[in-house]
């Protein structure tokens, strides 16, 4: 069973800083905590700067628990109109399919209407997952409007 969850908000950012800032690793270590730290299978490090390709994770429920790895897998989809997209077609032992698209598209008063959409397979804990990913999109975007709202102080070291 595949499930969708879309959830979508406004930055007080243009969608040029927003697109800069998502291909950041920091980025995406700032919006997930503390519900998820994510943590390199086998690397030293992540990338700053995400190019396309597949990276694996360890993920730690609010940083402490471990709950398995997930791939993470870059793709940049090609831009409809002014929206741009990052893809993550993500998966691993316990979440067979998420598919998570970020679209960005620039407003007409300089900010960015930003677009958290993922698809989630994962057998029979789907219902549950489905139910942690709302939650965990709504969180990575209060994170993100305060980092828009604050010029992204906090990522600058």
């Amino acid at each position: 069973m595949v499930v969708t969850v879309t959830l979508s908000t406004r930055l007080a950012c243009t969608a040029d800083e927003a697109w800069e800032r998502v291909h950041t690793s920091a980025l995406l270590m700032h919006v997930a905590a503390p519900l998820i730290r994510f943590t390199p299978k086998g690397r030293a490090a992540f990338p700053a700067i995400w190019q396309p390709g597949e990276y694996r994770a360890w993920m730690w429920l609010f940083g402490l628990i471990p709950i398995g790895w997930q791939a993470i897998v870059i793709s940049e989809p090609p831009p409809e109109g002014a929206t741009r997209f990052v893809r993550d077609n993500g998966y691993g032992p316990l979440i067979r399919r998420w598919d998570h698209w970020i679209a960005i598209t620039p407003l007409d008063d300089g900010t960015t209407h930003y677009v958290d959409r993922v698809d989630i397979d994962a057998g029979l804990l789907t219902p549950l997952i489905e139910r942690f990913a709302r939650v965990f999109y709504a969180h990575r975007q209060r994170r993100w409007r305060e980092l828009a709202r604050t010029g992204f102080a906090a990522l600058k070291g």
